[in-house]
């Protein structure tokens, strides 16, 4: 069958991590090391474009120009991007588009995260030596993209990071679901048990040992609990060195280049969307519009469906994440012929904060080149379950070009619900989350309620003795009184 030659194609996919965090080693070089992984010197040195994931650990002015002279990409122009987990798949998707239309040839995608070595390095009071570009060096494109996480009803009780918004997710979950808090917390262990056992066949994940159901959801001096019912390690692992590149061409450039054809993997479909930015406005905290849709339109676009995924990659910053996808994706969670992740996910194949889909592609990209009749499936998530990219992979020739579509008209034409900025009165507890100090103390909960009127108010139970109940009984549906400024108490 012959091939359109502007097809794109997926040729080079590299991981590399860093377990000995050498303070001298930054996230350029890693990224560095996992494009020579990704590809050779030749191929590198034809890239016309190196858009880079958004790094935490350090801040470059233009970090894709600085690794686009490492490789000696003369030519090559620079991006970067905002802040988000679904990142790396929207720049493959774009990328693709970039090549069909003959924009571009040759797109390397990169991220690097040097955070566990940071954050010792800086803990021990030493100071970090790594590169800095001075003002002449111009500011890429992307580089001040950003997107509201929160708005004034979130922020004014501190609800303000995913450690605390996803519990909370995972307890609607368990609600909607039925189930005792017991058997819930044992259920979430049994997921990620799974997810751990994959992770200890993966060559390129942070953490190879595989824990039990039991190890991950009990509480203990090596596992501390974070938030209710969350423990640690139902946490994103993002304390890893870890680094990854995609190059992406045309089909006629692969040729040219002489890469091996057993290399290929081609992108068939891809979809971009967001849930409704403000985590109070969400109709349900146990449901994501734009998972179903944009998921749903994937695989349409793709030609195929759920059924026909062989291998699938559900972004696992969170349980609760995996549990929400897997239901609108029409996804089971225990089928032992097709596990959710192909790497282990952000808890034990690492969590390199916005780049960790870059691992989960390149990754993919290698189960799929070595069977190449199955067809793959990535998801990606950013925020609080908020922006979501998808991408389906095979290695086989496509029988069309590239797809991709914005489905967000469809998701924004889903209901939502009115958040109430200082609204006072009893309600009931729609769902909750604990967060625990680190000597193991319940110190506050963080309340979703349900007022009289069917909107929502979000607010904070601060009497440790509320807080320690919120840990002990299931409060769902109980009488909360909440205050104009946020705080509330259990009636």
């Amino acid at each position: 069958m012959s091939i359109d030659p502007r097809t794109p194609v997926l040729v080079g996919y590299g991981q590399v991590n860093q377990h000995d965090s050498d303070p001298a080693i930054e996230p350029v070089d890693l990224m560095e090391r996992a494009a020579r992984a990704a590809a050779d010197p030749r191929v590198l040195e034809a890239v016309d474009s190196v858009r880079i994931v958004n790094l935490l650990s350090w801040r470059y002015r233009n970090p894709g120009l600085l690794l686009a002279q490492r490789i000696r990409a003369t030519n090559a122009d620079s991006r970067y991007t905002s802040i988000g987990g679904n990142v790396p798949q929207s720049l493959v998707n774009q990328a693709c588009l970039d090549i069909q239309a003959g924009r571009l040839d040759t797109v390397l995608i990169a991220g690097g995260e040097t955070w566990r070595t940071r954050t010792r390095v800086r803990a021990a009071g030493g100071r970090l030596d790594w590169t800095k570009q001075d003002e002449s060096v111009p500011v890429p494109p992307g580089a001040d993209d950003e997107f509201q996480m929160a708005g004034d009803v979130e922020i004014r009780i501190k609800l303000d990071r995913p450690a605390y918004v996803y519990p909370m997710f995972e307890q609607a979950v368990r609600i909607d679901a039925g189930e005792s808090p017991q058997a819930h917390r044992r259920r979430i262990g049994e997921l990620w048990a799974r997810f751990s056992a994959v992770a200890r066949a993966n060559p390129h994940a942070w953490s190879r040992d595989s824990l039990t159901a039991e190890e991950i959801w009990q509480a203990g001096p090596g596992n501390r609990m974070v938030s209710w019912p969350y423990t640690k390690l139902m946490n994103s692992n993002n304390m890893v060195d870890q680094g990854a590149a995609l190059v992406l061409t045309s089909v006629e450039k692969a040729i040219y280049l002489q890469i091996p054809r057993d290399r290929w993997i081609f992108p068939y479909a891809g979809t971009d969307a967001h849930d409704t930015y403000l985590i109070g406005e969400r109709a349900e905290f146990h449901r994501s519009p734009a998972i179903r849709i944009a998921g749903r339109r994937a695989l349409e676009l793709a030609g195929t469906g759920i059924d026909d995924i062989a291998l699938v990659d559900v972004y696992s910053c969170f349980p609760s994440a995996v549990r929400v996808a897997a239901r609108e994706l029409g996804l089971p969670l225990d089928d032992a012929a097709r596990p959710l992740t192909v790497t282990g996910g952000l808890t034990f194949a690492g969590g390199p904060w916005n780049n960790y889909v870059s691992h989960s592609i390149a990754t993919m990209a290698e189960r799929l080149a070595a069977a190449p009749d199955q067809i793959g499936l990535i998801t990606a998530n950013g925020g609080y379950l908020t922006k979501h990219s998808f991408g389906v992979y095979g290695a086989q020739p496509p029988t069309g070009e590239f797809r991709w579509e914005d489905v967000q008209s469809a998701v924004d034409a889903e209901p939502t619900r009115v958040a109430e900025g200082d609204w006072s009165g009893t309600g009931t507890v729609e769902t909750w989350t604990t967060p625990f100090t680190r000597d193991g103390v319940p110190e506050k909960a963080f309340v979703a309620v349900r007022t009289p009127d069917d909107t929502r108010a979000l607010a904070v139970l601060t009497d440790p003795s509320d807080a320690a109940t919120s840990t002990r009984e299931d409060i769902a549906g109980a009488k909360v009184a909440v205050a104009a400024d946020g705080t509330a108490s259990l009636h």
